[in-house]
């Protein structure tokens, strides 16, 4: 990485950033953090940028609430120039302006409408009322009782032979969910001295506010006097109920009627005019608006990269600082010179690279198949400067590790099947606007997942475990013997190695016979348990050797000495001992000598504990014999080259740097009397010293800070090595759930017989392969997945990796865009 220095012309300034936009090469940074947000030089055209895309905002709202399709031609439009500026301004205000008006005489027009819909409602149905109360007059005549009955006509109400009592009534409507309470409130308010008569309205009506649709009722309310008339009407502007004018004569509420019917009419024919001017005006905005955003992102961003920079007034240029990568520097050099040519500028550009102390950001290239990856590693921290990446080891041993775990052949095929299907279709794939999370997650990583896949189905041949079952492939080396008798027991079926096992081993993977054998989880147990322990401290060993070329490449020679030295000769010295006695158990011990095979486990307790036992002994067990000969002496050097590792790292480091800080605070205080007469002879004003620039020695913080290595990597030697245990542990539980699954539930679907059976069958296998889906693939593929993921982050990259750095994220037009995409609302 470089750290340029530009110098710009102001009027070519805005077009150069835009061509660095566009190349996507170039980190600014700002020279005047000390400056206000609102004291830069261009912030008004970046607030100009912030009103325009919200204009265009509010214009994407109204276009996705009439469900209208955005065009969307695949062209990335170039960064308009500031002139264009004021165009697009006038553009978007007028389009907003019309749109404002156009929804506002809409709103008005849907209001009068629905006002208007709601009287008609109102007027039928209190004249249903009424005619339902005039025909009281013919019950009575047949002889119905009088008591209670109430006779309400155009002229008032009676009761009995009284004489008629003039009452006064409002009508109304309200929403259906308020009608409830509002019956109880006019009761208990009025002392049941008012009568309500309700009636639904059928068709739901939509309100001219939001859009939605509500549900209504017409009630009517009749009363006697001004005191309860007063009442009844605070009461309905409380539950916010709508109040009309309906006349008391019949005559009148059915001219009343018609002319309501007629407005309606006409205003359904403005409403549908209205509404298709606000359709046209929005498609004819929809073709534009991507672009439209586009352009108005670009803007915005040029000026805001032109407000970090720094703006030399004498000079009449604009000067900014960033990282560039040193092998696009031609690159970024072109860019800028395309940019003063479309400028028409007479005076070109100048970059120059800066020398600084400065760290600079990371910068790791990858394409599509690393990319995933990259961020597997970026999730644990960012790589120091020049610190070695891990991403290219994770790209094999990641999904190694998790294949190890997964080890099934059938479920590999579906895992490798489903990613491949995406690789093939990436293309269509990517043009899906806005998927869900868990989709982009699946899409992202579709490469880590074929390789997971394909790493599946090779371990899970070395298992030879394909949907729980064994194939034999190349014919098995055990032979079963022939029964003597119809009947048979548990030991005419004992294969014995010396008799039953002919042949060569199996070609490839474990022999077939193993998944039939009830002994198979005592062997599968200590072959995967041996395996993951041998893995695992290769893994580690390599990471601690990888250490070593960062300690070279930083120059910190006293790490190699101090560290990585003690930490190879401390793991090699335990665990890599016990790794070469894993494999000196496969090769030395077969059936024959199985009985006396010696326990690791004991032989490196006994050999912390100094306690071995005399070969010549012949009381002890076989099994707690000597290896090889010279077995004690051996044992006792690699102990004692472990513990001699401990106070190696603890003590010589923080010693060395005291003696290195005690010879350099010597040399600079021989060199100060010479300070002024180096000055003069390279006729320089300031020298300084690396010295007097190095924050203050602390012997306390060294200390501390190595004793918790030496811990740290002593005690996490020994859990890392144990953490890896987790791959035997899952291998096993995938193996088992997959076992129970086809013994528990698809062994179901092979008992029936017939069409019935046939039904059965596909019903079960239904069953048994969403299970596998779900549980066997998603569910157990995430938890290998987040295992593999911790043995990269905990035990592997701790063992070299810093991880204190900071990303390159350059100035780019393509990141952006691709930010506003995903924050788009859906």
């Amino acid at each position: 990485m470089l750290l340029c220095q530009l110098f710009l012309q102001s009027e070519d300034a805005y077009n150069c950033i835009s061509e660095l936009g566009e190349l996507g090469n170039a980190q600014f940074r700002d020279v005047n953090p000390n400056v206000n947000a609102f004291q830069r030089k261009f912030v008004n055209e970046v607030r100009r940028c912030d009103e325009m895309e919200r204009k265009l905002r509010y214009l994407e709202k109204e276009i996705r609430r009439d469900g209208i399709p955005m065009l969307d031609v695949g062209d990335n439009p170039e960064a308009p120039q500031p002139r264009e500026m004021i165009d697009l301004e006038v553009t978007f205000e007028k389009l907003e302006n019309e749109l404002k008006e156009v929804n506002s005489n809409a709103e008005a027009l849907k209001k009068t409408f629905l006002e208007l819909t709601e009287l008609r409602h109102i007027l039928k149905k209190t004249q249903q009322f009424f005619d339902q109360i005039d025909n009281i007059p013919q019950m009575q005549d047949t002889g119905m009782p009088e008591d209670n009955v109430q006779l309400l006509g155009d002229e008032g109400l009676r009761a009995g032979g009284q004489a008629p009592m003039k009452l006064g009534f409002v009508a109304g409507v309200i929403l259906r969910e308020r009608l409830p309470g509002f019956e109880r409130m006019l009761w208990r308010t009025c002392h049941g001295n008012v009568f309500l008569k309700q009636a639904p309205i059928e068709l739901p009506l939509e309100d001219p506010h939001t859009g939605d649709n509500v549900y209504k009722s017409v009630f009517i309310i009749f009363f006697q006097g001004e005191q309860l008339q007063s009442k009844v009407k605070k009461i309905c502007e409380g539950f916010r109920a709508t109040l009309y004018p309906c006349p008391e004569r019949v005559s009148d509420r059915r001219e009343m009627i018609n002319g309501v019917a007629s407005r309606i009419d006409d205003l359904n024919t403005v409403l549908s005019q209205t509404t298709e001017h606000r359709h046209r005006v929005l498609v004819a905005a929809a073709k534009n608006l991507r672009n439209w955003l586009i352009k108005v992102r670009k803007i915005k961003s040029i000026y805001c990269v032109l407000n970090i920079c720094n703006l030399d007034v004498t000079h009449k240029c604009l000067i900014a600082e960033c990282w560039v990568p040193r092998n696009d520097f031609d690159r970024v050099k072109a860019a800028i010179e395309r940019g003063s040519i479309r400028s028409g500028s007479s005076v070109p550009p100048i970059i120059n690279s800066m020398q600084t102390k400065e760290t600079p950001p990371t910068f790791h290239r990858t394409n599509k198949v690393t990319s995933g990856f990259q961020n597997i590693v970026n999730s644990y921290g960012i790589a120091t400067y020049r610190e070695i990446n891990p991403a290219p080891f994770t790209i094999i041993t990641f999904p190694f590790l998790f294949a190890v775990m997964f080890g099934d052949a059938g479920h590999g095929i579906l895992m490798a099947l489903f990613a491949g299907w995406m690789v093939m279709k990436e293309r269509n794939l990517q043009m899906l606007k806005r998927p869900n999370e868990i989709w982009l997650m699946f899409f992202n990583g579709r490469y880590m997942i074929l390789l997971m896949g394909l790493f599946s189905i090779y371990t899970g041949l070395m298992y030879n475990d394909v949907f729980s079952k064994s194939i034999n492939l190349f014919g098995s080396s055990w032979v079963a013997p022939k029964l003597k008798t119809p009947t048979y027991t548990e030991e005419h079926m004992m294969l014995n190695p010396s008799k039953h096992y002919v042949g060569s081993p199996y070609i490839f993977g474990l022999d077939p016979v193993w998944q039939l054998s009830q002994n198979k989880i005592l062997f599968l147990n200590s072959y995967k348990m041996k395996l993951s322990v041998i893995l695992g401290v290769a893994q580690m060993f390599f990471g601690v050797i990888i250490s070593y070329f960062n300690h070279r490449h930083f120059g910190k020679q006293l790490n190699v000495l101090c560290e990585f030295v003690p930490q190879v000769i401390f793991l090699l010295s335990i665990f890599g001992y016990m790794n070469l006695l894993i494999i000196i158990k496969w090769l030395k011990y077969d059936y024959t000598t199985a009985g006396c095979a010696p326990s690791i486990l004991i032989n490196l307790i006994n050999m912390f504990l100094y306690k071995y036992v005399d070969d010549n002994d012949k009381t002890q067990p076989c099994y707690l014999y000597n290896w090889y000969g010279g077995q004690q002496f051996f044992q006792t050097i690699l102990l004692l080259a472990a513990l001699i590792c401990v106070p190696w790292m603890l003590v010589l480091k923080p010693y060395m740097l005291k003696k290195q800080n005690d010879l350099k605070m010597l040399f600079h205080n021989n060199a100060d009397n010479n300070d002024h007469v180096v000055n003069m002879e390279n006729g320089q004003t300031n020298v300084s010293h690396g010295g007097h620039d190095d924050k203050p020695f602390e012997m306390g913080d060294i200390i501390i800070n190595q004793s918790i290595h030496t811990i740290e990597y002593c005690l996490g030697s020994i859990s890392h090595t144990a953490s890896y245990l987790r791959l035997w542990a899952l291998s096993l539980a995938h193996a088992q759930l997959s076992e129970v699954l086809w013994s528990m539930v698809f062994r179901m679907g092979l008992q029936g017989e017939g069409i019935i059976g046939g039904i059965f069958m596909f019903l079960i296998f239904s069953f048994w392969a969403v299970l596998t889906v779900s549980v066997l693939l998603v569910m157990e593929g995430l938890s290998a997945f987040l295992h593999a993921l911790r043995l990269h982050w905990i035990e592997f990259q701790s063992k070299f990796y810093a991880g204190a750095g900071y990303i390159f994220q350059p100035f780019s037009f393509a990141t952006l865009l691709e930010e506003h995409e995903g924050e788009a609302p859906a």
